[in-house]
């Protein structure tokens, strides 16, 4: 990281932007620089890696020192997350040595794990300290870039000769590819083809969890752009119909051009007014399969978005957990009788997941739990995923991820 003034100066105007938390991290910095095109590419990787740093570690970063203001946070940055010295800054001597010489001793646990104080104590209560350190140490590292392969087009190991590109297959996902680095995707030619979507791993697993065969019917109920519909239609062949169901029309937009460039034409989008859209209530009883990707925190995504953990706080999750209560009812209206309904959360909190599975199934006699390592193993996954799935960024390198399954009687 080279820090010039001009870079200093953009990098300090783009972090204030996404400070505000007026909308997420990476929509702020994508807007800053569409404003700002003079920017080269090695211009943008200097801000984005400087701003993000600083909404990992901005609790450590602000006892360091000792302040909270814009230029104080990205000077704290560059010097003890990059270990830029005071003199490529022309920086205060003062405030360089202070930087240097702080001791991360004296931070706090919920510092340390550079969490918010609440955030800290939920994770401490509900896994231990020891595992809560393990859990955030995790959630700060950068994530990688994995990609899913379209086994409808092309086989995994083709896609990673012809990619060209440093990487492997994912552990877990059988469609999955973990490239090195952060190589630009967006036109490669087998991304342009819909040969390959950008796609965390542990979410492709969903769609392994959903096991949807060729012919039936299928809902995603929170579709949002797509991602994991477009991997139930891969394992679907093309045949029989998905619905890809969701509350923002503009979200569902996005699918279209997604769906078209990987061949798929058995998608239909249905923007619902709410979760008890007359449209979804006359497939009531109707589904094979139905999966409930629900709203929520996004903590197990902090690696990615790291804005997430200081833009809710303890009552928002409690709101989430009840929406998705709600959400996960409406959702299992549509399963016919033995079908399958599967609820994911990108959370890590068991608020989000445990709790509003145990409600469910105790209100809802008429679907029993379904093992997820069962029918994991039944799609010759190697995952020991427990009854639930329980994915984490710390043991299995993917985003953190809950999902829960059951049958309709």
């Amino acid at each position: 990281m080279k820090p010039t003034p001009a870079r200093l100066a953009h990098a300090e105007a783009a972090l204030a932007e996404l400070l505000s938390l007026a909308r997420p991290a990476d929509q702020a910095l994508s807007a800053y620089f569409r404003r700002h095109r003079e920017l080269g590419q090695q211009d943008r990787a200097f801000v984005a890696e400087a701003a993000f740093a600083v909404l990992r570690r901005r609790r450590s970063l602000e006892a360091a020192a000792g302040s909270s203001e814009t230029r104080a946070l990205l000077a704290a940055a560059l010097v003890r997350v990059f270990g830029l010295s005071g003199r490529a800054l022309d920086a205060d001597a003062a405030s360089v040595a202070r930087l240097k010489s702080f001791r991360a001793e004296t931070l706090t646990d919920a510092e340390r794990a550079d969490l918010p104080d609440w955030l800290w104590a939920r994770l401490v209560a509900e896994r231990g300290a020891e595992e809560a350190r393990a859990i955030a140490e995790g959630l700060l590292a950068q994530a990688p870039l994995d990609l899913r392969v379209n086994l409808a087009k092309t086989g995994r190991d083709d896609a990673l000769t012809r990619l060209g590109l440093a990487g492997a297959p994912t552990r877990y996902s059988p469609a999955g590819i973990r490239l090195v680095g952060k190589p630009a995707i967006n036109r490669h030619p087998l991304f342009l083809a819909g040969e390959v979507e950008v796609q965390d791993e542990g979410s492709q697993l969903l769609a392994y969890l959903v096991a949807p065969r060729r012919g039936e019917m299928v809902a995603d109920f929170c579709a949002g752009a797509g991602g994991k519909t477009l991997a139930l239609a891969m394992l679907m062949h093309g045949s029989g119909r998905i619905y890809a169901m969701d509350v923002s029309a503009k979200r569902l937009g996005e699918l279209a051009p997604r769906a078209a460039r990987a061949g798929i034409s058995n998608v239909h989008p249905v923007v619902l007014a709410g979760e008890n859209d007359l449209r979804a209530k006359r497939l009531a009883g109707k589904l094979d399969r139905v999966l409930v990707d629900a709203p929520c925190s996004g903590f197990g995504t902090l690696r990615r978005n790291p804005d997430l953990k200081w833009r809710h706080d303890a009552r928002a999750v409690t709101e989430l957990a009840a929406k998705q209560a709600r959400i996960l009812a409406a959702a299992a209206r549509l399963v016919k009788p033995g079908g399958r309904l599967v609820y994911a959360t990108c959370s890590i909190l068991a608020e989000e997941n445990e709790a509003v599975a145990d409600r469910f199934a105790a209100e809802h006699a008429e679907f029993a739990a379904l093992s997820c390592r069962e029918l994991l193993d039944a799609q010759r996954i190697g995952l020991d995923a427990g009854e639930r799935l329980r994915l984490w960024p710390h043991v299995h390198g993917t985003d953190g991820f809950f999902a829960a399954a059951f049958r309709r009687r």
